[in-house]
């Protein structure tokens, strides 16, 4: 599962440098994220939004996290 972290983690980048919202406004997230293709990106944010605010705090999934 280490490449679908690395995979959100990347889509949580690519969103973020995109500059269009705060990162803490989750549907304004989700709707960036679907519309880039970044569906791994929504459904995280839908299903683990306590580990999204973590990742996107520290730039790391929280310790013993799996998907």
């Amino acid at each position: 599962m280490a490449d679908v972290k690395e995979k959100i983690r990347e889509q949580v980048l690519a969103v973020r440098a995109k500059g269009i919202t705060n990162m803490f406004d989750f549907p304004m997230v989700q709707r960036i994220a679907f519309d880039s293709g970044y569906y791994e990106l929504v459904t995280f944010i839908e299903e683990h939004r306590k580990e999204y605010s973590h990742l996107i705090l520290t730039g790391e999934f929280p310790e013993n996290f799996e998907l």
